[in-house]
């Protein structure tokens, strides 16, 4: 199994990265928090990588960090949460308050994630709540988030969910999401309501 890939960035687009490795171009999914994290085309980076066998095809995921992989593995182990149900749920929501949602049963927070429903957000707490428990206890597993970082990421996500509510794929409504995220500054990013991102990303996939 591949483990981790350290290469040059051959393309990037949100969601999706082809790394020269040796002259072998491997195609690797990622969350949009990896891809944000992602340097320019033509620079070397190390992904910390999961290995999906299906069948009729062999898929890789990237992290930018082992933590967010092992979130990843963590979710798939889920009934019902396949490998690219887990990367929505990780480009909506960073690990630490993702950690702490299931953790405290928080399923509000979860059925606002793309792609998760009142069932699934309830099997998350049922089957992984012992195990985030542990997680939010120690200090060095995760760094916790700003209040204010929380809320921007919380914002974001509820775009994507709303984009996927009106009936946007996934992949499409969290590449929309990434392009005004580049586009806009910071300070009006998080000056704006929810309703007023909604429509601004709307405008941008017209």
């Amino acid at each position: 199994m591949i483990a981790s890939l350290k290469g040059e960035i051959f393309s990037k687009e949100p969601g999706r990265v082809v790394l020269d490795v040796n002259g072998v171009g491997y195609e690797v999914f990622l969350s949009l928090t990896s891809y944000e994290q992602l340097p320019a085309v033509g620079c070397e980076v190390l992904l910390h990588v999961y290995t999906s066998v299906r069948e009729d095809a062999i898929v890789l995921f990237g992290f930018g960090d082992a933590e967010e992989k092992e979130m990843f593995r963590l979710l798939t182990t889920v009934s019902g949460v396949g490998p690219r149900l887990a990367l929505n749920i990780l480009s909506g929501i960073k690990p630490a308050a993702l950690v702490r949602a299931i953790a405290t049963g928080d399923v509000k927070r979860l059925t606002g994630l793309p792609g998760v429903g009142k069932k699934t957000a309830a099997r998350l707490c049922v089957d992984l709540k012992d195990k985030m428990a542990l997680a939010a206890d120690d200090d060095d597993f995760f760094v916790p988030e700003t209040e204010e970082r929380s809320a921007i990421g919380t914002l974001f996500a509820d775009v994507v969910s709303g984009l996927v509510n009106l009936g946007y794929p996934p992949a499409q409504a969290q590449q929309a999401m990434a392009a005004v995220r580049k586009r806009l500054p910071a300070e009006r990013l998080a000056a704006m309501r929810l309703e007023d991102l909604l429509r601004e990303t709307l405008r941008s996939m017209v």
